[in-house]
């Protein structure tokens, strides 16, 4: 399968009420033991791939490290492949798009927050961000899915002053599907109420992360969600497993 039916295909599994799962992985090995357990779709983690080789999230990893993890994750798996680009590793972000497209990327994730401070972009802003990856990827010829990530939820970790945020999530929704993004994630959103009124009015398909808070898959499902990922969680879990055989034996 070429690239741009791999991408075409990836943005087919997004469909509201029979969501496509993304159980996040962070290098070879546990990309292809996800897709042998039988993912539809490979998606890393930018907290997990960072992590992995001893960095915090947040960009602390040089892209450079990030692309050559890519690039062993696409040389082992045929599936369609989405990487979490956090905000696009500065300046060079197109150049970087551009990188990543190489190595047969079909999917990213891009999101609103300044990294290292507790505020976001502008919309105008994020929207200029996303429509210039819009256009590096039409100019290689690839149907790229963008993610559009906003952080509006996380920076409130008090999950009863969410319904408040709705005004502000909806209109960056608006902005950034007209900006060119193909998908919209509101990563620490739980409430399934709230899931449910941002499904209703959105044009593109929700992903949700999930956690502990967040509903079972079957209410998520029925809220219309089209996507829902595990971040972190999956690589949280196996080093806890890791460290306890460990601490068993020592």
């Amino acid at each position: 399968m070429s690239q741009q039916s791999q991408a075409v295909a990836f943005s087919e599994l997004h469909q509201k009420y029979n969501p496509v799962v993304l159980y996040n992985i962070w290098d070879a090995g546990s990309a292809l033991a996800v897709a042998q357990a039988g993912a539809k779709a490979i998606a890393t983690g930018s907290w997990s791939c960072a992590a992995a080789q001893g960095y915090q999230d947040g960009e602390a990893m040089p892209f450079s490290s990030l692309l050559h993890t890519v690039q062993r994750i696409a040389s082992v798996i045929s599936l369609p492949l989405t990487v979490d680009f956090e905000t696009g590793y500065g300046a060079a972000r197109r150049d970087n798009l551009s990188a990543l497209l190489q190595a047969g990327v079909v999917g990213i994730n891009v999101e609103d927050q300044q990294l290292g401070l507790s505020a976001l972009n502008g919309v105008r802003e994020q929207c200029e961000i996303l429509n210039s990856l819009r256009q590096e990827a039409e100019s290689q010829g690839i149907t790229l899915f963008i993610n559009a990530r906003t952080d509006v939820f996380l920076q409130q970790p008090d999950a009863t002053q969410h319904s408040a945020l709705m005004a502000e999530v909806k209109k960056r929704l608006t902005a950034y599907q007209n900006a060119g993004a193909s998908g919209f994630f509101v990563p620490g959103l739980s409430d399934v109420g709230l899931i449910a009124e941002l499904c209703d009015v959105s044009a593109l398909p929700v992903n949700i992360m999930a956690s502990s808070l967040t509903p079972p898959l079957a209410e998520l499902t029925a809220a219309g969600i089209s996507r829902l990922s595990y971040g972190p969680y999956p690589y949280i879990g196996l080093m806890e497993t890791l460290k306890q055989q460990a601490r068993a034996l020592y």
